[in-house]
C-alpha cells in the first residue's frame, strides 16, 4: 500500500474563516478528491479562503456516506488522497468521516489529521467548569422519553458533560438535564461560538432552562458539570477498589488517592486510610 493515497481528516472554521490552518488552504488546493458534507458551504470556504480546488469534489453527508465509502476507498487504492471537510469542526465527531476512516484502517489504508477547531474543546475552555476529566455525548435523542432515559443514565457521571443540541430543542433538554441532574447543577450553553454573535450563557441549569424559553438560535453547545459524590456514597472498600484501578493503569498511589478524593467528594486522608486498611485485611 505504499503508493497508495491518504484519508485527511481536516478541521475546518466554526465560524471565522480566518480560523483555517494554512494545511488546510495547502489540502484544499492540492487533494485530489474532497469530500465535502456540504458542497455548496465548501465552495463558501474556498472563495473566503481564496483558494481553487485542484482535486474532484464530491458530496459526503449522512444520507449517502455509506454508498460512497467503496468509491473512495478505490480512489485511495488508486493512489489519490481523499481530504474529508464538514460544515464546521472535526469531520467524524458527531459529522461524516468515521465509517471512511474505519474502512480505511481494516484495509490498511493510511489515515491522518489535519488539526484545528472544535466546538467540543472550545465550548469547554470558555464555559468556566472543570475541563481535566470530560466525556462527549454528541446530539442526545430527539424523542422525549428516549432523551429523559439518555439523561437519567448521565446523572451520576462525576466528569463534565459535552453535547450538542439543536436550538429549538435546547428548552426541553436542559428541562430534563434539571430534572435528571438537580436544578442547581453548574452548566454553560455555548452559542454560535467564534462567530460575530458568539453567548457563552452561564448558570444552573434551572436557570438556563427558563432562558431558553424565549428565542434561542444558532449552532449550539451545552456543557454541564459532573456530578460531585458525597462522602457517604462510597465505602472504605469502594474508595481502595477505585485507587487500585487507577494504580493498574499507570498512575502513582500518590497522584491515584487524589484523584479519587477528588472525584468522591472525600478528604484524601479518608482515601489514604481506606488503602492501608485494605491492605491490613
Amino acid at each position: 500500500m505504499a503508493d497508495s493515497g491518504r484519508v485527511l481528516l481536516a478541521a475546518t472554521p466554526l465560524g471565522r474563516p480566518d480560523d483555517a490552518s494554512g494545511r488546510l488552504r495547502d489540502a484544499l488546493a492540492t487533494a485530489a478528491v474532497i469530500a465535502a458534507e456540504d458542497t455548496r458551504r465548501l465552495r463558501r470556504l474556498c472563495a473566503d479562503l481564496d483558494v481553487a480546488p485542484a482535486g474532484r469534489v464530491v458530496s459526503f453527508f449522512d444520507a449517502n456516506e455509506v454508498g460512497r465509502v467503496p468509491q473512495l476507498l478505490d480512489a485511495l487504492r488508486d493512489g489519490a488522497d481523499v481530504l474529508v471537510v464538514t460544515d464546521a469542526g472535526m469531520p467524524s465527531v458527531s459529522d461524516p468521516g468515521y465509517r471512511l476512516v474505519a474502512a480505511a484502517v481494516a484495509a490498511g489504508l493510511p489515515v491522518t489529521c489535519l488539526p484545528g477547531p472544535s466546538a467540543v474543546t472550545t465550548a469547554l475552555a470558555v464555559s468556566g467548569l472543570p475541563v481535566d476529566r470530560f466525556c462527549f455525548e454528541g446530539f442526545l435523542p430527539r424523542k422525549s422519553g428516549e432523551r429523559r432515559r439518555a439523561v437519567a443514565a448521565l446523572a451520576a457521571e462525576a466528569r463534565t458533560l459535552v453535547l450538542f443540541e439543536a436550538p429549538h430543542r435546547l428548552a426541553a433538554t436542559l428541562a430534563d438535564l434539571a430534572a435528571a441532574f438537580g436544578s442547581q447543577r453548574a452548566a454553560a450553553v455555548c452559542r454560535e461560538l467564534t462567530k460575530t454573535h458568539e453567548e457563552v450563557r452561564r448558570g444552573t441549569l434551572g436557570e438556563l432552562a427558563e432562558w431558553a424559553g424565549g428565542e434561542v438560535r444558532g449552532e449550539i453547545t451545552v456543557v454541564v458539570a459532573g456530578a460531585t459524590p458525597s462522602a457517604d456514597d462510597a465505602s472504605p472498600a469502594e474508595l481502595a477498589a477505585d485507587v487500585g484501578r487507577r494504580e493498574a493503569a499507570g498512575h502513582p498511589r500518590k497522584d491515584a488517592i487524589a484523584e479519587v478524593a477528588r472525584d468522591r467528594g472525600v478528604p484524601k486522608r479518608a482515601v489514604f486510610d481506606a488503602v492501608v486498611a485494605a491492605k491490613q485485611g
